[in-house]
């Protein structure tokens, strides 16, 4: 889904601080697009659990959470579609 570049395997002297940072470094932007979508889609469901929907069962809550999984894929697909058509 992320425009990272390939990396190489580890080595076996390199430390788990380096894999680390080496894998940091090569998704950067899909890591922080990832933790946006997400704390914007927990954020919006705890507030409509809260407000909208605060009688509703605990259940409802999580199956909005777990809406988010769909919407997280249907909004970065349709994204790189507009992104195609440019």
């Amino acid at each position: 889904m992320t425009d990272a570049d390939q990396l190489d395997e580890p080595d076996a002297d390199e430390s788990l601080a380096d894999r680390v940072r080496s894998h940091v470094k090569g998704n950067r932007t899909g890591m922080v697009q990832d933790l946006a979508f997400a704390v914007v889609w927990v954020t919006l469901v705890s507030l409509l659990y809260d407000f909208a929907f605060s009688a509703s069962p605990r259940w409802v809550l999580y199956m909005f959470m777990l809406a988010g999984i769909p919407a997280y894929f249907g909004f970065f697909i349709s994204l790189e579609m507009a992104r195609a058509q440019q």
